[in-house]
């Protein structure tokens, strides 16, 4: 199985993704943020950075899924490269920090790469609201996302909801706001069943 954990900044994906790892031996492959070049840079000065930060995320992601699809086991990928796309290029083009002429080119880019990959078995959604993606972003306390607003993630928000309203594939919504699989034991109990029993389903019906 290919399981990609989606959802905003600070939704828990990489929290989410460990906690799967570790309850059922699955294999991570994390969004690869700390070795990142432009990342630091792309927060203090979208409009000179976002073309660059996106192709690094978007060639990062394209070689995570083609080795995902040569692993015989049940992986679990920290954001997807439909994300990428979607939802980070597409919001950057619309603040007016990546170019029409960077924008299409990425798209081009973006397009061509996925037709060389399918869809992951499972989507799972992590759903949360401004104030519970501030909290958690506030919390970690990385250098890099101080200078995040709450409006660029409110525009990160919307842009979430339109995609995985016409989203195609297998998914499973989890509303963070309401589910505290990190700090509460019962929530944690909570969400690995209900997505087991969604992976075990999935299992069944591909037979």
């Amino acid at each position: 199985m290919y399981i990609g954990v989606a959802g905003n900044i600070g939704s828990g994906k990489t929290s989410l993704t460990q906690l799967l790892t570790e309850s059922f031996s699955w294999k991570a492959h994390y969004e690869s943020v700390e070795g990142n070049p432009f990342i630091k840079d792309f927060y203090s000065d979208m409009r000179r950075w976002s073309f660059h930060l996106q192709v690094y995320f978007l060639t990062q992601r394209f070689q995570s899924v083609q080795r995902i699809r040569w692993t015989p086991e049940t992986i679990v990928q920290d954001r997807t490269i439909y994300e990428d796309a979607y939802i980070f290029a597409e919001n950057l083009y619309h603040m007016g920090v990546m170019s029409k002429y960077e924008y299409d080119s990425y798209m081009e880019l973006f397009k061509v790469m996925t037709s060389f990959l399918t869809l992951p078995d499972l989507l799972i959604y992590l759903r949360a609201s401004v104030p519970t993606l501030m909290n958690q972003i506030q919390k970690r306390k990385r250098s890099f996302e101080s200078g995040i607003k709450s409006d660029y993630l409110t525009r990160l928000n919307e842009r979430y909801e339109l995609w995985i309203d016409k989203y195609p594939g297998e998914i499973l919504v989890i509303n963070v706001d309401d589910v505290n699989f990190v700090n509460n034991s019962s929530h944690t109990t909570t969400v690995l069943d209900i997505i087991k029993r969604t992976v075990d389903t999935l299992l069944v019906s591909k037979k």
